[in-house]
């Protein structure tokens, strides 16, 4: 499966209009350090493997987000297809190739 996910602190003392930053850092230094397939981009990171795993990265990573503030935001968007992997990449490869073939 493939897991895209965004995850966000708020609520933190005296910071209304501060930069996330640090807190997303934390949340992809879990995801990175868990070795599955992962990609980071301007609004999600998503993560590639089996239910449990995906899912015990992403409790990490919100517990990681957690410490930066009194309440976290998740966002989730998951694509389920049982006995495929390397997707992570395979879609955008099908996705190039078809623009390739259309030009």
């Amino acid at each position: 499966m493939l897991v895209a996910f965004s995850v966000a602190p708020s609520g933190g003392e005296g910071q209304p209009d501060a930069s996330v930053h640090d807190a997303v850092a934390a949340a992809v230094r879990v995801v990175r350090e868990s070795g599955l397939p992962n990609h980071t981009d301007a609004m999600f990171t998503t993560i590639e493997g089996e239910w449990d795993e995906v899912f015990e990265v992403i409790r990490r990573a919100t517990d990681a987000v957690g410490r930066f503030g009194t309440r976290v935001s998740l966002v989730l968007k998951a694509d389920i297809r049982p006995g495929y992997t390397g997707e992570l990449t395979g879609k955008v490869e099908r996705l190039e190739a078809a623009l390739e073939g259309s030009e």
